[in-house]
């Protein structure tokens, strides 16, 4: 078996993490190949001595792997995502944050679960991905045009509102007057759209979510729209130019540029361990149903 190794490093809880992973793997002679600038951090800390194949970009991720493990939080299964991108590797989320939805495997867990992968005894569950395309071109928003979770918009340099025309499948919709707007796949339904009071999509509804972020329009209210549907925005306000966002990559826009967003031809895939499912992390994580009563 081969695993490509990813990760941020905090300096509480990660450590232990990183022992109990790589004492596990050299037991079961899982081969390691990891990421060049997390590997030369763990040199730097000392928890690791011994030498390891490196990966540097998306370029060196190819069929051989079996898996790519994510040790952080929810924000580094969203950059690992760019490293995997359309190879199909999956991803194995090892939560080292706060909240880990995406990585639902805590650290009391970690030696039950990797047995379950080195077993192969877990599924995949597929996740849906945005794409951006802006005219005139960005440079900001070149090679990593995609995201996980969402792409939104949002005010600049003012405390002004912003008018974001938005047009589903070239018909207009709405020209919603807010701080912003969020785009958001299943796996984003759970993230910044929930908090701005979207609802809670399933990882596997071929659906997406249009989230107002406070919205002067009172009557604006989160919009769930089928997975084909072409999204066009164009944005203007007081300022020269507003924010976008592909999960945690942020670029400037100028005003009355013309964005374009749709689905990837292609989708990530998450492992998921019969333990560790969506609708017990809901329960877990998000206190679902939570009732003193009961």
């Amino acid at each position: 078996m081969k695993v490509a190794i990813y990760g941020q490093y905090y300096q509480n809880s990660t450590e232990p993490i990183i022992r109990d992973i790589f004492v596990f793997f050299n037991q079961n002679n899982v081969e390691m190949v990891i990421e060049a600038d997390f590997l030369k951090m763990l040199y730097e800390k000392q928890l690791i001595k011994k030498e390891y194949k490196t990966f540097n970009s998306y370029k060196e991720l190819d069929s051989s792997f079996d898996l790519l493990l994510s040790i952080g939080g929810d924000g580094t299964i969203l950059r690992a995502a760019t490293l995997v991108r359309k190879s199909g590797i999956p991803i194995l989320g090892i939560n080292a944050g706060r909240l880990g939805f995406l990585a639902s495997v805590q650290k009391e867990n970690i030696e039950t679960f990797l047995q379950f992968v080195v077993d192969k005894k877990y599924t995949i569950s597929k996740r849906t991905l945005l794409s951006l395309s802006i005219s005139p071109k960005n440079k900001g928003i070149q090679d990593i045009n995609f995201a996980m979770n969402e792409i939104s918009v949002s005010r600049k340099d003012t405390t002004s509102m912003i008018t974001i025309e938005t047009y589903l499948n070239g018909e207009y919709l709405n020209s919603y007057w807010a701080d912003g707007l969020i785009i958001a796949t299943p796996t984003g339904s759970t993230g910044y759209s929930l908090s701005c009071g979207g609802p809670i999509l399933t990882p596997d509804v071929k659906s997406l979510v249009i989230t107002p972020i406070a919205p002067h329009n009172l009557n604006a209210r989160p919009l769930v729209i089928p997975d084909k549907t072409e999204i066009r925005l164009k944005v203007t306000g007081r300022e020269e130019q507003y924010l976008v966002s592909l999960d945690s990559r942020i670029t400037s826009i100028k005003n009355e540029s013309i964005l374009t967003i749709k689905k990837t031809p292609f989708q990530i895939n998450m492992v998921e361990i019969p333990e560790e499912t969506f609708l017990k992390t809901l329960r877990n994580k998000l206190l679902w149903g939570e009732d003193k009563r009961n």
